[in-house]
């Protein structure tokens, strides 16, 4: 009888180390959302948005595999997989998303409300909805970045202005917020693989934001 409960407690613990080995647990997303962008390309200013979850798995951040978006309404859809989109870190989350995701035909983007899934590496989703409601105009002057002889110059109105830092492949690389309107771009302390650098000007009251070109930083 002693032997007989020993081998069924042997058999237990087995069949829960087996079920806990293949277990799955699903992605998280915590919070999403959308800015409304106005990207300047090759001196024309076109209508994008940014687009960013906060997002979580018990795996680890690279068991994640693909990031949709959709508006359902309009029957939309956007995709962004690991080699694609941007991990941004702040205050040990992760943040994934893109800052240029754009309709195809460069129309207005639709507004109202879009849905976001994360997919990890084992299928498992997570979904969470995010309403896209910014002013059809934007509400200032569309920025302008100057970088000359070690020297920058911004001409915003946005109440926050960053620089966005690409090495020499024109992958994103650094932020770094622009204290000042005006200095030497050695102030910025830029990471030695920063190349270029564009104008990243933001209004987060009302979700708009403005991205420039880049400039040679030397």
């Amino acid at each position: 009888m002693k032997n007989m409960k020993n081998k069924f407690l042997l058999y237990l613990a087995f069949l829960l180390s087996l079920l806990a080995a293949c277990s799955r647990t699903e992605p998280e997303i915590s919070y999403a959302v959308m800015q409304l962008v106005y990207a300047q390309e090759n001196d024309v200013v076109k209508e994008c948005f940014s687009f960013f979850i906060l997002a979580t798995d018990e795996d680890g951040i690279e068991n994640l595999d693909d990031l949709y978006l959709y508006h359902d309404r309009e029957g939309l859809r956007w995709h962004l997989s690991e080699r694609d989109w941007i991990a941004l870190q702040q205050d040990g989350k992760t943040w994934l998303g893109s800052r240029s995701v754009a309709m195809i035909d460069e129309e207005p983007l639709p507004r109202g409300l879009y849905r976001a899934v994360l997919v990890n590496k084992a299928g498992e989703e997570a979904a969470r909805n995010v309403t896209f409601d910014p002013p059809i105009q934007p509400r200032f002057p569309f920025p302008s970045l100057v970088i000359a002889d070690g020297n920058y110059a911004i001409d915003s109105q946005y109440p926050a202005n960053y620089f966005l830092g690409y090495n020499e492949q024109g992958d994103y690389v650094q932020t770094v917020r622009a204290a000042a309107l005006r200095g030497a771009v050695a102030d910025l302390k830029f990471n030695s693989t920063v190349k270029s650098a564009a104008l990243w000007a933001e209004d987060q009251l009302y979700s708009t934001s403005a991205l420039t070109d880049a400039r040679p930083v030397n």
